[in-house]
């Protein structure tokens, strides 16, 4: 009703005052003089993260792009929901947006919600993607995935941490696990900061960990790396082969960062600011900056990461309902 009665109101006035309002609109569509004040990038999960890092690294350089100033706000809780409902009901005005991990493809099936994010929100571009990484402690004396499954068949079973229940690394254990044909008991953190202390230490001895925080332990040797859960090798682990690479085809399972905005954001608003991400992945600092935390950028157009989500929320589904994925 709201757009019938828009039209009767124009189609009443002079036409004059019609002709008057039609450049008025098509600026807003096409973002002619977007941004005029500060723009907010909600971030559902805690400052200090990895997909805080990111939302801030590429914000900096978007906020130079666009001329004005770029909030971070983090809305944490409830395994990131709380911050994604926040930008979902935020005013479409081209001011709020949101800055988010592949939690938007994952939460709906782990945390058994009857939702569907990527139909509440418009794609804007894809930031980043990062695999995650399969490690052991020395003491198991195993330098491959195959080794690795021979050592914990002959145990009959062993401890594997993750950041979490319901992460998407606990979704990689088990998948793997279950390929393997091995028994993985999760070892569940809050976090990785402690799990990779216990790791280090020879608490659990395997681990499915982000590689960022695993890179400098490799590094020193206080922990091995078996290999990465990426399609391809990433860059910063040229040496760390591919679960499929190690044999365990179709098992690929990466995180990723990308941009969103609600519904009914201006078209053109969604097209310069896409523009602006692609330019600030495109910056040397910002690539060696990713690099070194073991995310490739990525960027390309709102259809890409459209694809993209939407490939890994239907492997979610599938995957949390064949592993039979629980919070409790």
């Amino acid at each position: 009703m709201t757009g019938i009665r828009r039209r009767g109101v124009v189609g009443g006035m002079s036409a004059a005052l019609a002709a008057s309002l039609v450049p008025r609109f098509a600026r807003a569509q096409g973002a002619d003089g977007w941004p005029t004040r500060p723009l907010r990038f909600i971030v559902p999960l805690a400052a200090g993260g990895g997909l805080d890092f990111v939302a801030r690294l590429v914000g900096e350089h978007v906020s130079r792009g666009l001329g004005q100033q770029i909030f971070i706000e983090n809305r944490t809780g409830a395994g990131g929901t709380i911050g994604i409902d926040a930008a979902i009901k935020a005013t479409p005005d081209g001011y709020s947006f949101l800055l988010t991990n592949d939690n938007v493809a994952s939460a709906p099936h782990v945390l058994g919600l009857n939702v569907d994010y990527l139909k509440d929100l418009l794609p804007v571009a894809m930031l980043g993607r990062q695999p995650q990484a399969l490690a052991v402690h020395p003491s198991l004396n195993v330098k491959s995935v195959a080794e690795l499954v021979e050592a914990v068949k002959q145990a009959k079973g062993m401890g594997c941490a993750t950041s979490g229940v319901g992460s998407n690394q606990h979704v990689l254990m088990e998948w793997f696990a279950k390929v393997a044909q091995i028994r993985l008991e999760h070892v569940p953190y809050r976090g990785a900061g402690q799990a990779i202390g216990d790791l280090i230490a020879g608490h659990v001895k395997i681990a499915f960990l982000g590689p960022a925080a695993l890179l400098p332990q490799a590094n020193a040797n206080a922990i091995r790396l078996l290999a990465q859960s990426g399609e391809t090798r990433s860059r910063s682990m040229p040496n760390v082969p591919t679960l499929q690479e190690a044999g365990f085809a179709g098992v690929a399972l990466e995180s990723w960062f990308a941009a969103f905005a609600p519904l009914a954001t201006p078209a053109g608003v969604i097209t310069r600011l896409n523009a602006e991400i692609d330019k600030a992945l495109a910056d040397a600092s910002t690539h060696d900056a990713l690099f070194k935390t073991a995310t490739e950028g990525v960027g390309g157009s709102p259809d890409d990461l459209a694809r993209a989500a939407r490939t890994d929320f239907d492997k979610y589904a599938r995957l949390v309902r064949e592993l039979n994925i629980k919070l409790n």
